[in-house]
């Protein structure tokens, strides 16, 4: 399904309290596919309890480059829900860990 070039890296980040993914996960994780060859993220999950969610966060990311600058913009813009927050910080965690697993290819 995913080339060699793939990896795969999970951001995770507290969700609101309130928030049904909290009580559901305890935690607001971001899972992302991204080709190391192109940086292109691929594919795209999140812990989301409506699927429609997952639908709209994968709008968000797949097609675009991990370091894409626009990408937290389009999340603040775009994204209103509860845990608009948790999902800036999931996609800052995981974009950290793929620059570390990137960087451990090349050493």
């Amino acid at each position: 399904m995913y080339n060699d070039s793939s990896i795969y890296v999970i951001g995770d980040a507290k969700a609101p309290q309130n928030n049904p993914i909290t009580k559901k996960y305890s935690q607001f994780f971001l899972a992302l596919v991204i080709d190391a060859t192109t940086d292109d993220i691929v594919d795209c999950e999140c812990s989301s309890t409506v699927q429609l969610t997952n639908q709209f966060v994968k709008s968000l990311f797949i097609g675009r480059k991990i370091d894409d600058s626009l990408i937290e913009e389009a999340i603040r813009k775009r994204y209103h829900g509860s845990s608009q927050k948790a999902l800036v910080v999931a996609y800052q965690d995981a974009k950290y860990k793929y620059n570390q697993a990137k960087a451990a290819l090349t050493t």
